[in-house]
């Protein structure tokens, strides 16, 4: 899917790697995407609750919606920086969080949206990069549903939480190390 805002032209990308905070707090930061909202998609309830997700029985993959200008970054790109940020290799599962909410997933928006993530994965899984098969699932883009308000920036609203602190805040250092010439200039954003 792509749009024109403010004279440029827009991307949307939809992902889930594990909890949608750290996905959010990750992809936020990198220069050309605009907006990362977290919510749900892939399951069979329409506009489920957190707690409906969190069961395990909807179907949902916690998961954001990222709006990004390809003409800054690309949509391999910000896949690159995505399977980095979460470990594409655990189904179902990212560290403590466990069940299919939890998915490793790529909802693609076009044709060629899906041929970027295929290549890409056929490559790493070539590469052996993560020494063991990548189970992210790719598939059509179904409707996205965002999260409730308190979920929206959760890190940056809430750097001190303890999950933030020891789940987020790695990955952000660990974006800053290896990502330090994607990331968006001080004082531009997240």
């Amino acid at each position: 899917m792509t749009e024109q805002v403010a004279g440029h032209t827009t991307e949307i990308a939809l992902m889930g790697g594990g909890c949608f905070w750290c996905i959010e707090a990750v992809l936020a930061r990198l220069e050309g995407v605009s907006k990362v909202v977290s919510g749900y998609a892939g399951g069979k309830n329409p506009s489920p609750s957190y707690e409906q997700v969190c069961s395990g029985t909807t179907g949902h993959a916690e998961v954001v919606q990222v709006e990004f200008n390809p003409a800054v970054l690309s949509y391999r790109d910000l896949l690159i920086v995505f399977f980095a940020m979460h470990d594409p290799t655990t189904l179902n599962r990212q560290g403590a969080d466990v069940g299919t909410q939890y998915r490793s997933v790529i909802y693609y928006n076009s044709e060629t949206q899906r041929q970027v993530a295929e290549a890409l994965i056929k490559e790493f899984d070539g590469e052996g990069i993560w020494g063991a098969p990548i189970v992210t699932r790719l598939e059509p883009a179904p409707v996205f549903y965002p999260a409730e308000e308190y979920h929206q920036q959760y890190y940056q609203r809430n750097p001190n939480a303890g999950y933030c602190q020891f789940v987020i805040a790695p990955k952000v250092a660990k974006l800053r190390q290896r990502f330090a010439h994607r990331l968006r200039a001080a004082g531009a954003g997240a």
